[in-house]
């Protein structure tokens, strides 16, 4: 899939290189993949194979390097990735355990190259993790490596929730242990940087908030009037923990009461949730057209097609989003959002003026969110020219590298 945190690092990485940085990026687990060039470096870390094996069976770690290390090649982790490989918490338990352990665990000769790469080929003046559960490496990053070790916060929360109970409590024990090692931690919003400090019990002024960023090339959607049909759209993951059953049946409540309404619903679906989304897709049936399913675009230009297609854009998410680039998307091709009041949404809203927010469950609120710009035009307008303005002046790649070299150089100031 792709996957919104490895295309948010990418483009910050793009940024950061624009404006003249020396910027390695580092794959872990698989290569990513994006719709945009894509500066990742060819060697992938941790590769995903070798730490199933050494995690599933203990007797791997003793195979010599030069047997198992065609398995990290990046055509031959695609091919596996592309079987049913499955990437769901409730079975990852004991393996996250495994790389938290770091260098005295089973995936420690892994810790080392890793270690070794930066601390004595790379040399950089700081690293920057993308998640906290590559926390195991860190420890012995840092006797290699004197500058600053941060790590982005971008959905931690969501991995550690899924973890079956036999396995939650003990991971985050670890976490919590294994995240005093960074210097800092990054987070795109005030919200996921409270909610994290309680989750990692670390003090809150070791939190640093740095603004999203898309590479705004291509999307190039304007504020427009309202089509006929009127035409609400999804995009996002089809999974429940994004609210895609919670959309379909508040849209059938406000098609009952305005048939020239539709629903467009765009995204990825992975084998995990296959089952929902069918359940999904049978409850819309009773839709008719005004129902319909594109698929998951496979470049930018689709992409960007889909959203200049629809009036409104609302992924009603269960759980507090982190992030919301789909948010962004939107907005940065004139198309405004209805969202839950809770996350990271509040503060994008706020700061975007591009959409209005629901209370999150009360689907009758959001219905009755939808109806206002339904019924005002004028109104829908006002969001849409706002939100496309400001994402173009706050939310742009040269903003947030701005932004970060300024953080960056203050920590080596210190």
């Amino acid at each position: 899939m792709f996957c919104g945190s490895c295309m948010h690092d990418n483009t910050w990485a793009r940024a950061l290189m624009a404006r003249g940085a020396e910027v390695s990026l580092i794959p872990t687990y698989t290569p990513i993949r994006v719709d945009e060039e894509n500066v990742s470096d060819s060697r992938v870390f941790f590769g995903g194979i070798n730490v199933y094996l050494a995690s599933q069976w203990r007797w791997w770690r003793a195979v010599p390097g030069f047997l198992k290390h065609w398995l990290d090649h990046p055509a031959i982790i695609r091919w596996a990735t592309s079987k049913a490989v499955s990437n769901d918490a409730k079975q990852l338990g004991q393996l996250t355990l495994d790389m938290l352990a770091g260098e005295s665990g089973p995936q420690r000769d892994q810790v080392e190259e890793l270690a070794r790469f930066i601390g004595e080929q790379l040399k950089p003046d700081i690293v920057v993790f993308s998640n906290a559960l590559l926390a195991g490496s860190v420890r012995r990053i840092k006797q290699l490596f004197a500058g600053p070790v941060l790590c982005v916060l971008q959905g931690d929360d969501i991995f550690l929730d899924s973890l079956p109970d036999s396995h939650r409590e003990s991971v985050l024990q670890a976490l919590r242990n294994r995240a005093r090692d960074f210097d800092g931690f990054i987070t795109h919003s005030r919200y996921y940087a409270e909610q994290m400090a309680a989750e990692l019990s670390i003090p809150l002024d070791r939190f640093h908030q740095l603004p999203l960023g898309i590479d705004l090339t291509g999307h190039d959607g304007q504020p427009r009037p309202a089509s006929d049909p009127f035409t609400i759209g999804y995009f996002a993951r089809l999974c429940p923990e994004k609210g895609l059953h919670l959309l379909v049946e508040a849209f059938a409540l406000l098609n009952a009461k305005y048939p020239r309404t539709r629903l467009r619903v765009g995204g990825y679906l992975g084998d995990r949730d296959r089952n929902y989304f069918d359940r999904v897709r049978s409850q819309a049936t009773r839709l008719g057209s005004a129902f319909e399913f594109i698929g998951s675009p496979a470049s930018q230009t689709e992409k960007v097609e889909f959203l200049k297609s629809l009036d409104v854009l609302s992924v009603p998410t269960v759980y507090r989003e982190p992030k919301g680039l789909s948010i962004l998307e939107a907005l940065a091709n004139g198309v405004p959002v209805v969202q839950p009041a809770h996350g990271a949404f509040p503060e994008l809203i706020k700061t975007t003026q591009g959409g209005l927010l629901f209370e999150p469950g009360n689907l009758d609120d959001l219905v009755a969110k939808w109806e206002s710009l339904l019924l005002n035009p004028d109104k829908r307008m006002r969001l849409a020219v706002t939100g496309w303005e400001r994402v173009h002046e706050a939310f742009s790649p040269d903003v947030m590298a701005e932004q970060s070299l300024q953080f960056f150089d203050s920590l080596h100031r210190v």
